[in-house]
């Protein structure tokens, strides 16, 4: 994301925002502490409803941000991770159960594009620090990846019904993705004087 048009980090900053608001909400369904007024709201409301419509909205932000710099030749794993997610929001929200192999598959395919991508931009002219965080948000993006092909291929067992360990493992990444995009969006609205030359201003 750091590739992607300064003018555009306020996309990744929604997605930021989104994701986390999302990630929450996840915590909230699993936790038996959480607020009642907001476990009310959730509950009546429908959760997987809510959770299809907010990552619906990670997407298409996602996808904005990617076509706002097609000219880059990585912002397509951008655009990609988008469509991903946004599928992923309409099988949630359709009338059909969806099983967590198929939504593993579809994070499988959402963390590996963002852990390219991640890795891709490392490689671009910036200081020593970002580099470091943006390789090892790429590494752990795939790490989370890996995890989730464990989850599909069997390698690591969880119940047939959701379980707390189900929802911890999609909160996580919900969360993990805000603090991505959020620091990604920080680093382009204010980057350092150093890398404004290497940065498009289109």
């Amino acid at each position: 994301m750091i590739q992607t048009s300064m003018k555009s980090w306020w996309l990744l900053a929604l997605c930021g925002v989104l994701n986390a608001i999302l990630s929450i909400m996840v915590f909230l369904v699993l936790s038996p502490d959480g607020s009642i007024t907001l476990r009310r709201f959730i509950y009546g409301r429908s959760a997987a409803e809510q959770f299809g419509m907010l990552a619906l909205a990670i997407g298409a932000c996602t996808v904005a941000a990617g076509i706002w710099n097609l000219r880059k030749s990585n912002s397509w794993l951008l655009v990609l991770n988008g469509i991903v997610c946004s599928v992923l929001g309409l099988l949630v929200r359709s009338s059909r159960p969806v099983a967590f192999r198929t939504i593993a598959l579809f994070i499988v395919v959402m963390a590996v594009s963002m852990g390219v991508y991640e890795l891709v931009a490392a490689r671009g002219p910036r200081e020593h620090m970002e580099k470091w965080l943006l390789d090892a948000a790429g590494i752990v993006s795939l790490g989370f990846a890996l995890a989730f092909l464990a989850f599909v291929l069997h390698w690591l067992k969880l119940d047939p019904s959701p379980s707390s360990q189900t929802f911890n493992w999609l909160g996580s990444y919900f969360g993990f993705s805000a603090i991505c995009m959020l620091g990604l969006a920080l680093l382009l609205f204010n980057p350092r004087p150093a890398l404004h030359s290497a940065l498009p201003t289109a």
